[in-house]
């Protein structure tokens, strides 16, 4: 049984050794062919022209780029080794001549974009000790060494400013990539939250009631005591079938995953209001429905967020209101959908909205779908949740085609 792990294992470890290998290979080989350049440059072209020898460098820095990619010193130590030969066996006179330290200008350039800042400090260094030095016992009097010593050291300061460019580009790319990666998680999880919450509140407050009055009235009414029992086992399967979808649309990475995966009911939506008003009144609150406007197809993410807005709205009233009695409202206007849910209860008790995670969750569903949201006592009594859900446009036009 460990065999199979095993040579796999084993096969990765040879591939990764193979792929080692044949980089340092491609890496030290193009080291080998640009150290082969600069030998024909510096014995078989003295006499060549500056601006010529400087070209020919920087073309032959190509296969210098495996070896800047695994080891970035080695690759800056050769080009500097190269510019200074080169330079100091050309027999051209003209500043063109130190066009040959254009190719280690290039590696530290791309040193100080890529690589840490301990590597990027080692490689200035190392370019100012050699290079600077180099191109002023190379002048020719003291007006050749200030004009080429300024150029060089204008050229060093261009490549490290465009390098440091670079990186703070891609160091905020990445922070940004960051941040997007974790608020993506953050609203997730307020998401997954909020499900949870709505559909796992509304089922405990009417279990609970439920147990309740079994437990009065057990011993003397029998049969609505059965009835209650019977509303909880009723409750408590559709809840663990929600919690259920739940899990395994967490779990699935794809929508079309291996075959044994439960297959995901639809989400609920205003349609199934009947079925969750026949709930609350099994927990002792009737509610009247209402629906005002001419009914049409709703996004499924305003369609849910309608739906749990409702049930949450409902579970406060069962919990908190202490009335038997409240009324829904579904109004369709053309640019909005309007949910209201009002009751004749006690109003504001202690401890909702501040202790409790419910009225946050409707604020936050409202809020990601730029609509308003209001909860809060009725002057006459009792209390009022009420929200407006903007319609999609295209929605609005094709509806009132219909």
């Amino acid at each position: 049984m460990d065999n199979p792990p095993k040579s796999a294992k084993s096969a990765k470890t040879a591939r990764s050794s193979k792929s080692g290998t044949g980089a340092a290979l491609r890496a030290w080989g193009g080291a080998g062919l640009y150290t082969l350049v600069l030998l024909l440059l510096i014995g078989g072209v003295p006499y060549a022209a500056g601006p010529l020898l400087g070209i020919v460098l920087l073309l032959a820095v190509t296969p210098l780029v495996p070896l800047l990619r695994q080891r970035p010193l080695a690759a800056l130590t050769l080009t500097l080794l190269g510019g200074t030969l080169v330079a100091g066996a050309a027999r051209d006179s003209s500043p063109g001549r130190f066009l040959v330290f254009l190719a280690s200008d290039l590696v530290l350039g791309l040193i100080v974009a890529t690589r840490p800042r301990r590597d990027a400090v080692v490689a200035l260094v190392a370019v100012v000790v050699v290079e600077l030095p180099a191109v002023g016992l190379l002048s020719h009097g003291p007006y050749d060494m200030m004009s080429t010593g300024l150029i060089a050291f204008l050229s060093l300061g261009a490549v490290c400013m465009a390098g440091l460019r670079y990186r703070e580009r891609r160091e905020h790319t990445v922070e940004l990539r960051t941040r997007q990666v974790a608020e993506a998680v953050t609203a997730e999880r307020l998401r997954i939250a909020r499900e949870l919450h709505d559909m796992v509140a509304h089922s405990i407050g009417v279990i609970a009631i439920q147990a309740g009055v079994g437990g009065r009235v057990i011993d003397t009414q029998p049969a609505e005591a059965r009835a209650a029992l019977l509303a909880i086992e009723t409750t408590s399967r559709e809840t663990l079938s929600g919690l259920r979808r739940t899990l395994v649309a967490l779990r699935r990475a794809e929508p079309d995953g291996p075959q044994g995966h439960a297959p995901l009911g639809p989400a609920p939506g205003l349609a199934d209001l009947d079925a969750l008003v026949a709930t609350t009144a099994d927990a002792g609150v009737r509610a009247d429905v209402r629906w005002v406007g001419e009914r049409g197809q709703l996004p499924p993410e305003m369609d849910l967020s309608a739906y749990r807005i409702v049930q949450e709205a409902l579970t406060n009233v069962v919990r908190h209101a202490g009335t038997g009695h409240c009324r829904v409202t579904i109004g369709y206007g053309e640019q909005e959908l309007t949910v209201e849910v009002v009751d004749d209860g006690r109003g504001a008790p202690d401890g909702i909205g501040s202790t409790g995670f419910g009225i946050t969750g409707m604020r936050e569903r409202v809020s990601l779908l730029h609509g308003r949201f209001s909860a809060g006592p009725r002057a006459g009594g009792g209390f009022r949740v009420e929200a407006a859900l903007p319609l999609p446009r295209t929605a609005t036009v094709v509806d009132g085609l219909r």
